[in-house]
Formats: structure tokens, C-alpha cells, sequence
């Protein structure tokens, strides 16, 4: 059993530095298909254009977890839809597991058994299948069984290991998308103790499929259902049917019908009302009470969700006003005390890593005489807007610059290397100018952005920006820090002992920094 836990962290250690994590959901051959002898494959050039998963013969669920900061202790197991031939991975599963994850929902996506395709085109049979009706349902009646069984053991490893992923075993629940919403059900049919859902949500869900073992759950089970009217399998009425027989047995029901959108809609964009079903549903587990954060910031503590939203609200009609974030540090440049007989002020400019660090550790920098200027979340071009009132009024002998990361990640605006490089660029003119000596810091590693999956490439940005960065200090005969190089993994990334996130550094990252910094402070001083 040890070993077991020992390999399900290490499993999790090593998810939390790619995003994600593959569990077998059987330890040896899942019962029912042990002479299965076929192997899983992938097709992405098909009639479906999207890349379809089908021979799947091992079932297992690929985790993707929310950032600490934002978890809410609730979990999703998702299965895709596809006939029970195949497996639409993308837009009804890892798209809608990484929406779920960025509204802190821990998400598990869901290979289930299916039908054994007899050539490398899946989607091809399942269609010619669609037009033999019977042959389709003779082929899937041994194996919507096994799928449901599949959901089950999800349902139940997710609620076992509960403690592991960091939810509450409590606020489980199970989607799926058409035969993947017929396994949803089954799930809420026969699913007992461990291994039943506290929710559901069934989308486009083929439902005759379930008639003959319907056992609509006695415990409060609420269920959320979404499909069109133009449905090509014509599923909008069953799915309609669906919503009265559970508000009939008492339990909590939401039914969207939307006029178009068409069967298999998922989270593929058609510039339709269908293309926000997942907001509806973000709504949806709201209200449920789904949706609030296991780990509140001290300031949301005792405030309800309407004074959070209303507080964030402020915070954006603040931030158009005041773009650059003035106001910030305003008041404390005010207060900074002049000295004669202290040690030289060196200032720390740029973004959460800064800001984080200074707020994190006020001793390093009270007793160094360094004064911390980062702020959260900006960009290059915001803090040069508030160079001078931040860095050159400070009068400090030199500036430490480490920014650059929040551009990569598009926080304002497109990324554009050169941009981002001439910002630095006048920055250390003026700095010049204003006879104040330069450290410039490398942009530390990453791997991905949580809050930003959707870059592409982000090692190979930060390292071709840190190549730039290093040219500037060799043209200008500045001290480069090369925070990288000492802080990366094999990935080029933050480890999960350097930054939890894979973005934010740990104590123990700062105080490899702290050196680090020292050692490149004195050295430009005795420059």
C-alpha cells in the first residue's frame, strides 16, 4: 500500500511541473476486456477535424489540477463523447478540463473502453455504424457496461485519494458528452457508496441508452444539462425528458435548450449562443456552492462572494484609470527615509516575483537598504511608465531589473520581443542618465503559465528574451544576473521545489536568489 501512495505522489510531483498526470484506473488488465489484445491510438486528420482517441482498451484519467490559490476543493471527471467507437479528447475533454481548472475545479479526463475499430479511421466506421442502427446498438451493448464501470472506479480513486489531490471528497462530480453523457448517467444510476457522483452534468447526452436501468438517486444529486434544438440525432427532446424525470423525483434540475448549435458542439467555437454552455455551467456550480475557494486570501475571508465580485469590480475601474499602478507605491516613496550613514539603496523593479519577494522577505531587504518595486502581474512597458517615480526619485546607487515574464505571457497586450527589449532599453538610459548603476536580471525559468495555458513555446520564449536581455548588459558594460541557468530544471521550467505553480519561487528559491543578488549588487557597486 505504500508503495502504491508513494508512486500516486511522485505521479502528482511530476503533473505539477506538466500540467498533468495518466493514471491506470485498474492495477492490472481492466476485468471484463483481459482478452482485449489491440492497441489505443490517436487520429487527427479525419471527417470530425479534431483529434479523436479510440482502441482504448487501458482505462485512465488524466488529472489537471487548479493552482493552490485558487482551488475550491470540487472535482470533475469528464468523459468524452464518440459513440462508444471513439474518444473526441479535445473539445469534450482537455479543453473543458483546463477551463474547469482555471475556475479552480480540479479536472480529470476519462478514457473509457470502447468498441475495437477495424481500421486507423474511426470516424469513418462510426458514421457508416450511424446509418445501421442496429448493428451500432449490437456492437455497444457489451461495451456500455465496461464504460460505466470505468466512470465508477474514477469516481471512486478520485474520492480515495482525495487528500492527495486536494479536494473534498464530498464534491464529486461526473460530465460527459453524448455516449459520454450516457456514461455519465449510468455513473448516477448504479454508482453506491465510494463510486457515486454528488453531481452530474450530462451534455448532449444519448439517454435511451440508460431507460432500462434508470434509478434516479434518492440523496440530493443535482444535474445540469445542456444540448440543442437541432440536434442532428435528435436527442433535444430525451435530453428535455431528462430534466422533468429528475425535478418529478424532487431532485435540483437546470435544463438549457439552445435553438442551434447542433449535436457534438463541445467547446468548439461556431460564434453561436453554444459557445458559452461552459460559462452557464461555471454559473451553474456556483449557485451549487461548487465554486468557493478552499483557500480564500486573507482579505476575501469574511466577505461574501457579491463583496468579492464587487471589490474585483473596484479593482478593475482602478487599474483604467490608473494603468501603471502609480498609486501603489505613492505614499511609501514618500515615507523612505534618507540616511547618511546607511548602506547604498538599491532598488528591485518588476513583477510578482519582485513584489513577492520583498513582502515575503523584509528582512533581507530592511536590513540590506534594498527596497522592493515589484507589482504583480505587470508587464515591461508598466514598469517603465513608472520608472521614475519607482526607481530614478529614490535616488538609489543602483536597480536590479527583472521583467519580462508577465509579456511572454501576454498579460497586456501581444508578445513582441523587440518591444519588450526597448522598453529595457530605456530604462537602463535613464537610469544612466541619472548616474544610478544597472543590474539586469535574466527572466527566471517556466515551463507554462497556469493562469495562461494557451502560450505555446514558453522556455524557448524566456530563453531567446534572456539572450536579448544579456546583450543589452554586455553593450552597455552592465552586470547580468543569470537567475536561468541556475534555477532551471530539465524542462527549462521551475521545479516543483523552486516554484509550486511552476512560476511563483519557494522560500528556498529566494534564498538561492538572495546570494545570487548580493554577489551581482556588489559587483556593479565595485564597478
Amino acid at each position: 500500500m505504500k508503495r502504491i501512495k508513494l508512486a500516486l505522489i511522485v505521479s502528482l510531483f511530476s503533473f505539477s511541473c506538466f500540467s498533468q498526470s495518466t493514471i491506470k484506473l485498474y492495477p492490472n488488465t481492466a476485468p471484463g476486456s483481459e482478452s482485449w489484445n489491440w492497441v489505443e491510438a490517436e487520429n487527427d486528420k479525419n471527417m470530425f477535424n479534431t483529434r479523436v482517441v479510440y482502441n482504448v482498451t487501458t482505462p485512465t484519467l488524466t488529472a489537471y489540477l487548479p493552482q493552490k490559490n485558487i482551488a475550491t476543493g470540487t472535482a470533475v471527471i469528464i468523459a468524452p463523447g464518440g459513440g462508444f467507437q471513439l474518444l473526441s479528447i479535445d473539445s469534450e475533454g482537455i479543453d473543458v478540463a483546463k477551463y474547469l481548472s482555471s475556475k479552480g475545479v480540479a479536472a480529470f479526463v476519462l478514457k473509457y473502453r470502447l468498441a475495437k475499430s477495424q481500421t486507423t479511421d474511426p470516424t469513418v466506421e462510426m458514421m457508416e455504424k450511424i446509418n445501421n442502427p442496429k448493428k451500432m446498438e449490437e456492437e455497444n451493448v457489451p461495451i456500455i457496461p465496461m464504460a460505466i464501470q470505468d466512470a465508477l472506479e474514477a469516481i471512486k480513486h478520485v474520492r480515495n485519494n482525495a487528500s492527495v489531490y486536494d479536494i473534498d471528497p464530498s464534491k464529486i462530480g461526473i460530465m460527459g458528452f453524448s455516449a459520454g453523457g450516457t456514461v455519465t448517467l449510468g455513473a448516477a444510476y448504479v454508482g453506491i457508496g465510494d463510486s457515486k457522483p454528488n453531481f452530474v452534468a450530462p451534455i448532449y447526452a444519448f439517454t435511451d441508452a440508460m431507460d432500462k436501468i434508470k434509478n434516479i438517486p434518492k440523496e440530493n444529486t443535482p444535474i445540469f444539462i445542456a444540448v440543442a434544438s437541432d440536434d442532428q440525432l435528435g436527442f433535444a427532446q430525451s435530453n428535455a425528458k431528462l430534466y422533468l424525470d429528475w425535478k418529478a423525483a424532487g431532485q435540483p434540475a437546470e435544463l438549457h435548450v439552445f435553438e442551434k448549435g447542433g449535436h457534438g458542439f463541445g467547446m468548439r467555437k461556431q460564434n453561436l449562443p453554444t459557445d458559452t454552455w461552459n460559462e452557464r455551467f461555471g454559473e451553474w456550480l456556483k449557485m451549487q456552492g461548487y465554486l468557493k475557494k478552499k483557500y480564500p486570501a486573507d482579505w476575501e475571508k469574511n466577505l461574501t462572494d457579491e463583496q468579492i465580485a464587487e471589490q474585483i469590480r473596484k479593482n478593475s475601474e482602478i487599474e483604467k484609470r490608473d494603468w501603471t499602478n502609480l498609486r501603489r507605491y505613492r505614499v511609501a516613496n514618500s515615507k523612505l527615509p534618507i540616511s547618511k550613514g546607511a548602506k547604498p539603496r538599491i532598488v528591485f523593479t518588476g513583477d510578482s516575483i519582485t513584489d513577492a519577494w520583498a513582502s515575503g522577505s523584509p528582512e533581507f531587504f530592511e536590513n540590506n537598504n534594498y527596497v522592493g518595486r515589484g507589482i504583480s502581474g505587470q508587464t515591461s512597458p508598466q514598469t517603465l511608465l513608472r520608472f521614475r517615480q519607482d526607481v530614478i526619485d529614490l535616488k538609489p546607487q543602483a536597480v536590479v531589473i527583472n521583467i519580462g515574464i508577465n509579456d511572454i505571457a501576454e498579460n497586456t497586450g501581444d508578445y513582441i520581443p523587440e518591444f519588450t527589449l526597448g522598453n529595457y532599453r530605456t530604462m537602463i538610459e535613464a537610469a544612466k542618465a541619472n548616474k544610478i548603476k544597472v543590474i539586469l536580471a535574466s527572466v527566471l525559468p517556466a515551463y507554462e503559465f497556469p493562469w495562461r495555458k494557451t502560450i505555446q513555446d514558453v522556455p524557448a520564449k524566456v530563453i531567446a528574451l534572456n539572450v536579448g536581455i544579456k546583450k543589452l548588459a554586455e553593450e552597455y558594460n552592465l552586470v547580468y544576473l543569470d537567475y536561468f541557468n541556475t534555477l532551471k530544471d530539465e524542462r527549462n521550467g521551475l521545479s516543483l521545489e523552486m516554484a509550486k505553480d511552476g512560476v511563483h519561487p519557494t522560500k528556498a528559491c529566494y534564498k538561492i536568489m538572495e546570494k545570487m543578488v548580493s554577489s551581482a549588487i556588489k559587483d556593479a557597486l565595485k564597478n
